[in-house]
């Protein structure tokens, strides 16, 4: 019976990946079979707190659900675990695969920066921000599916998800700008004549083209840093399937600069998906 329930609470989240992060959803069908459930509850968990900025108004309400999840995972849940199938699958993958919950606090710590306004100051910022979501994700999903070979692509975890983080922050940029939001580090926009009033009114296209540039092109050059760190073991590789859909985003915005906001950058979903599939054949970044 328990195991029906914890393979009926990992089919739920892997029906909300289906829902809201295909790409994801599709990386867990390319794992192996026994890795899915377990991944599927990493990425749900990411996806839920990935979506609180979408469904609050104010940064409080946000606040309550960043510390629900909080609460959870240091051991002081509200209420029945039971009945929020993603925690409950959470809470099994964290035991089966013996996941460190300081690094799931410190994913939603870091996600907190989300529900406000801040601009993002300095590169460095930037980084950490990525290193602690995007990256931390893909070194969890590596110890579930090896943790004896997790370590051995860390490096490249750890600038995979810097890359994949930038790319996703382009394809969100009209989103974010209309909120008022910014991730492109001040540090950067400073260095092309900009500040954070004017890149929000978005005025002065050649300048918002060089920042925008210059953006995409840091990601590129962790994703470089990532293919040079080494080759990653091929029970690994599936943890990185998200991330080989950066480089294409990258390329897109360096060429179009602030025409980004005009034409959205997503490549369509069955080119992803080939895209995925080729690079879990070939086991290429």
């Amino acid at each position: 019976m328990a195991d029906a329930k914890i393979a009926t609470n990992q089919d739920i989240c892997l029906a909300m990946l289906r829902d809201n992060d295909r790409d994801r959803y599709l990386a867990c069908l390319l794992s192996p079979e026994e890795k899915r459930g377990a991944l599927a509850a990493l990425y749900a968990f990411n996806a839920e707190l990935a979506r609180i900025r979408d469904l609050v108004h104010e940064p409080l309400p946000g606040e309550v659900r960043m510390q629900y999840w909080r609460d959870l995972l240091e051991g002081n849940a509200h209420g029945s675990t039971a009945a929020n199938p993603v925690a409950a699958a959470l809470l099994t993958a964290i035991e089966a695969h013996r996941l460190p919950r300081k690094t799931l606090v410190d994913m939603i710590d870091a996600r907190t920066f989300d529900l406000y306004d801040d601009p993002m100051e300095t590169r460095v910022s930037l980084e950490g921000y990525a290193g602690e979501t995007a990256s931390a994700l893909i070194q969890l999903a590596s110890l579930v599916l090896s943790p004896e070979e997790a370590p051995r692509s860390a490096d490249a975890a750890g600038h995979a998800g810097v890359a994949q983080a930038i790319a996703g922050l382009l394809l969100l940029m009209p989103l974010h700008r209309r909120r008022g939001q910014i991730y492109i580090p001040l540090q950067i926009l400073s260095a092309t004549g900009l500040n954070r009033d004017a890149f929000l009114a978005g005025e002065d296209r050649p300048r918002l083209s060089a920042a925008i540039e210059a953006f995409a092109g840091l990601g590129l050059e962790h994703l470089a840093k990532a293919r040079g760190a080494g080759s990653i073991p091929p029970a690994l590789f599936p943890a990185f399937l998200p991330a080989t859909l950066a480089e294409p985003v990258l390329l897109k915005a360096q060429r179009r600069g602030a025409f980004l906001f005009d034409r959205p950058l997503q490549s369509p979903q069955w080119r992803r998906q080939l895209r995925m599939a080729l690079a879990a054949a070939r086991r290429k970044i």
